[in-house]
């Protein structure tokens, strides 16, 4: 099979896990198929002046040059199937016209809810926000949430609207991949067709082996800030003295986090920015990871990491979080924004050693069943084959 790939990569100074799960899928889609890339880099974009901010404005909307490039890049490789992951700004939903003019049937996967959501992340001043679900848009450039700019949020907002007018989105993609059932009702929610979204998770790609899970301490990865439930975690630690806690990453409340560890005499270790050998060997001998998100994740490769080390999660009660974690199978959940019901679940967990071997044979379980390569790849190509007959039969119709 021959699939054209493409991806647009966010800037280098701001990593996204989008960026790595893209790597992986092309990756694990090169072992087996002919791959085509297509890929751009924000690396790349000047807007020194006023001319070129008003061209990535308008080619956000619709590129004439991706349009052109695409399509000889098609007619030459002649590809059975397009999959886009990140699309925005530079590549632009013009892709995808592209494909239907040189009758190549496309997928989309919906790593966030930009296609409904101008901001990206159905997120405004660290709660979640849904606004803009069912409307005009209107509250998009009301709260100025595309880099708290109006003339920003305007541009998206523009790319959106035009593409719904020409009802692109409903269209000209014939299968969307959401990550989640719980994505899935926001982005059909959203206005994207019922009929053309399916559901498949991450993966991981370079699987650990178990960790033990006698490292005598609990795990949280990930970027330090209020979105991500980090404030709720210190106020819990408070009533946690006997618990070690490891906190790994970076992030805008760095400062406040080290402050708070010091004047509180908490029990946390702050590692800071860790790499990825570092981050699976302290996760896998954590006895459970802390995910305690305020707002919809999409589908955070913590998670994946923390189950392909059989390491048991204490996760928020919300969005994907709630559908993703498994009471009593995979972890625990609390009530988001609550320090007491979060230091009151990892108390009972901290204290019955025997629950938390339990946990570890049933999270590696799932991994397995659920969250490797291979299951990722049947996957896959049950999904193109889907997009595919889709194609032909709006091709005879």
């Amino acid at each position: 099979m021959k699939v054209l790939l493409a991806h647009n990569f966010y800037r280098s100074g701001s990593p996204s896990g989008e960026d790595a799960v893209y790597r992986s899928e092309r990756n694990l889609l090169e072992t087996t198929a002919d791959v085509i890339s297509y890929e751009r880099h924000n690396d790349d974009i000047d807007v020194s002046t006023i001319t070129d901010k008003l061209r990535l404005v308008v080619e956000t909307g619709w590129s004439r040059k991706v349009y052109e490039e695409l399509s000889t890049i098609i007619r030459k490789a002649q590809p059975d199937i397009a999959h886009f992951h990140n699309t925005f700004p530079q590549i632009s939903p013009s892709a995808y016209a592209a494909c239907r003019d040189n009758n190549v049937p496309v997928v989309q996967t919906l790593h966030n809810f930009r296609f409904i959501c101008p901001g990206g992340l159905l997120l405004r001043d660290g709660r979640p926000c849904e606004d803009c679900i069912g409307t005009n848009l209107f509250p998009a450039l009301r709260y100025r949430c595309y880099r708290n700019s109006l003339p920003e949020t305007a541009a998206v907002v523009w790319m959106l609207a035009k593409n719904r007018w020409d009802r692109t989105y409903q269209t000209l993609v014939n299968r969307y991949i959401a990550l989640t059932e719980f994505a899935s009702s926001r982005l059909i929610a959203g206005g994207l067709p019922r009929e053309r979204i399916v559901v498949k998770p991450n993966f991981v790609a370079d699987i650990p082996m178990p960790g033990d899970g006698k490292g005598g301490y609990a795990v949280y990865v990930g970027r330090l800030s209020v979105e991500k439930g980090l404030r709720t975690v210190m106020s819990a630690w408070k009533h946690l003295p006997e618990v070690p806690l490891k906190i790994l990453g970076e992030g805008p409340l760095r400062q406040e986090l080290e402050q708070a560890i010091a004047r509180d005499n908490l029990p946390v270790d702050y590692l800071g920015f860790c790499d990825r050998t570092t981050i699976v060997d302290l996760v896998g001998r954590a006895a459970f990871q802390i995910v305690p998100s305020e707002w919809y994740e999409g589908f955070p490769m913590v998670i994946v990491d923390a189950f392909a080390c059989g390491t048991p999660v204490v996760s928020s009660r919300i969005g994907s979080l709630d559908e993703i974690v498994e009471e009593g199978i995979t972890g625990m959940k609390f009530e988001p924004r609550n320090p007491v019901d979060l230091a009151n679940k990892v108390r009972a967990l901290w204290a019955d050693p025997a629950r938390q071997i339990s946990l570890r044979s049933t999270t590696r379980e799932i991994f397995d069943t659920h969250f490797s390569g291979v299951k990722n790849h049947e996957a896959l190509m049950k999904i193109y084959e889907a997009a595919i007959n889709d194609h032909l039969g709006t091709i005879r119709e």
